[in-house]
């Protein structure tokens, strides 16, 4: 793999629109998320330790784990990042499915996804991309649905901030505040069929527990049902309101209130974060790894 984890944990953004989206959520979860960058900084943070022999005794052992293909890391990278990437079409046909029902340019509809039912597939692929990533990183079969929602109760920092996000600029910002009902309904009275056109599913499919889209299709539906409970309380626990979000992205996106069509693809084509959290994730579990092997 040509990509080096030291890398890219140093050049993880300190600002810009993934970081301001992200700290827009501290108002719902305040104190939970630090934008932790930088490979020997993540060590001395997530460590303690002060020595620098130590801190690069720590850094080797982590590089060696996440070049090592036995392990579930590049994996759990790869999905963090493909996951954005693939999001981020959806959200562009879902800005010129919105467009086309605006202007003249009315036969864009036809050719772009209906937004409920793409939002719908892409929210569900997001979430069993956290269940796969965090069986990856855990050394354990990416179908154990069970240890990830034992382990999503002690989430915590970037894990729980990208939940957050998940929650508040996949769920609730397109899909209202009933999105987890909703999303559950729409997902239930899908077939394989529905998923052919999904770049976010096809984004990450190889990955997706299942034999064939049946299959998966039952895996995502079953994770989505499983997780809703949590999913649900946190919204509550939190008081997170679609009008909430909607005036803190409004502080620096401009024209986004009243928009939530707008807003919902804006977010999808601009901010990645879960490329940007899962890196910190994969890089903390590593930095937790190493020092206690070593």
């Amino acid at each position: 793999m040509s990509q080096k984890i030291q890398a890219i944990v140093d050049k993880l953004p300190t600002r810009g629109l993934t970081v301001r989206a992200l700290k827009t959520l501290d108002t719902f979860a305040p104190g939970e998320w630090d934008n932790l960058v930088g490979f020997d900084n993540t060590i001395k943070t997530v460590t303690g330790e002060t020595d620098e022999a130590m801190v690069q005794a720590i850094g080797e052992r982590a590089i060696t784990l996440f070049n090592d293909k036995k392990q579930g890391y590049q994996s759990a990278l790869w999905l963090y990042q493909t996951v954005d990437s693939a999001s981020g079409l959806l959200g562009a046909a879902a800005l010129a499915n919105r467009i086309g029902q605006d202007t003249f340019l009315g036969f864009l509809k036809n050719l772009s996804p209906k937004p409920e039912k793409a939002q719908t597939i892409d929210l569900t692929v997001k979430l069993v991309t956290e269940v796969v990533a965090f069986c990856k990183i855990s050394g354990i079969p990416g179908d154990s649905l069970g240890d990830f929602l034992a382990a999503l109760g002690d989430y915590s920092s970037e894990s729980l901030i990208r939940m957050a996000a998940l929650v508040s600029f996949d769920g609730i910002i397109p899909l209202g505040a009933e999105f987890s009902s909703k999303a559950l309904g729409a997902i239930k009275g899908m077939g394989p069929s529905d998923l052919d056109g999904n770049q976010t599913f096809k984004g990450i499919k190889q990955e997706i527990p299942g034999n064939n889209d049946r299959a998966k299709l039952s895996f995502m539906t079953e994770t989505f049902e499983s997780t809703k409970g949590w999913m649900d309380r946190f919204v509550d626990d939190h008081n997170i309101t679609q009008g909430g979000l909607v005036d803190n992205l409004g502080g620096f996106i401009e024209g986004s209130r009243g928009k939530l069509d707008y807003l919902g693809a804006f977010l999808d084509m601009s901010v990645k974060y879960y490329e940007h959290t899962g890196v910190q994730t994969l890089a903390r579990r590593l930095v937790e790894r190493a020092v206690a092997e070593i």
